[in-house]
């Protein structure tokens, strides 16, 4: 099996790599150049365009910024789907809105080529180990063909539904977390301004019903003892955009997502951005000591 793979930041390049070294054959396409220069080295190939990549792989992964980056790289044009497609698999793993992948797998539809929705959970590290979880919406059939692949990447897989399904379970998924990191940042910032120890008060909420799984090892980060990003602050913005426009779209009212997304948007505004999740908490802090003057 050859397999394609369409963007490389930082999940992409970790996936990528684990399967050249499952030993998959494998071609590598990317808008910034310098981020496939890496998994070159380890021997894969670079397509000269999309629709040259499309046509020399059995199966091609999809990890993408947003929905208009889906969209123009699947863009039948010049994108994926420009070329003869017939009996190709595309994977789309990106965190989108379902209505856009629906679209998508319509357009692959029409050229007689298949598409699965497959956005994972898990960051990096386990994208690194193989651990993550996937969330898959497509066909039986169509999943089994993916399998080998995914089974390299994935400690669990999941088919929820059909089209559509997969990219609304990770909305289901990640919006409980968002909103999991913006009442934390609260509440810490509470503490702070009382005069209580960040630190222990972290150590106190990880060892109670209050933690998260994750928050433990997201300590570093908060106290600024470490610079890895696993998932930036843009990122969870613009996930909280889908979820909550999503919601609205099926008549739900989402009023702690919108508040979680109002200040992951600040944070993003105040040169935050590119910085961990869990960093929202240090900068909540310093928003509160600013508005007190403290």
């Amino acid at each position: 099996m050859h397999i394609g793979f369409v963007g490389l930041g930082r999940m992409g390049q970790a996936m990528a790599s684990r399967l050249i070294g499952a030993g998959f054959s494998l071609t590598v396409w990317n808008r910034t150049l310098s981020k496939a220069e890496p998994l070159l080295e380890w021997g894969a190939h670079l397509a000269e365009s999309l629709p040259a990549l499309a046509n020399v792989s059995d199966l091609t992964f999809t990890m993408l910024t947003d929905d208009n980056a889906v969209i123009q790289v699947y863009d039948p044009s010049d994108g994926l789907l420009a070329g003869d497609v017939t009996g190709r698999l595309f994977v789309e793993m990106s965190t989108i809105r379902p209505d856009t992948i629906k679209r998508i797998a319509a357009l692959a539809v029409e050229r007689e080529a298949a598409l699965l929705d497959v956005p994972v959970s898990g960051t990096i590290g386990p994208a690194r180990e193989g651990k993550l979880m996937a969330l898959v919406g497509g066909t039986s059939e169509d999943l089994e063909r993916a399998r080998p692949a995914l089974d390299v990447l994935c400690r669990r897989i999941a088919h929820v539904g059909p089209n559509g399904s997969g990219a609304m379970m990770k909305l289901v998924l990640n919006m409980p977390m968002a909103i999991y990191w913006q009442g934390l940042a609260e509440a810490l910032a509470m503490g702070v301004q009382s005069g209580l120890d960040l630190g222990q008060m972290l150590d106190l909420i990880a060892d109670s019903p209050a933690g998260l799984a994750a928050l433990r090892m997201k300590i570093p980060a908060i106290l600024g003892q470490t610079d890895e990003v696993a998932f930036d602050i843009t990122g969870v913005r613009k996930d909280l955009l889908a979820m909550t426009v999503t919601a609205h779209l099926l008549g739900v009212p989402a009023p702690t997502g919108s508040a979680a997304l109002a200040s992951f948007a600040a944070a993003t505004t105040a040169a935050w951005g590119d910085r961990d999740l869990a960093e929202l908490i240090p900068y909540y802090i310093e928003l509160a000591q600013k508005t007190t003057g403290t």
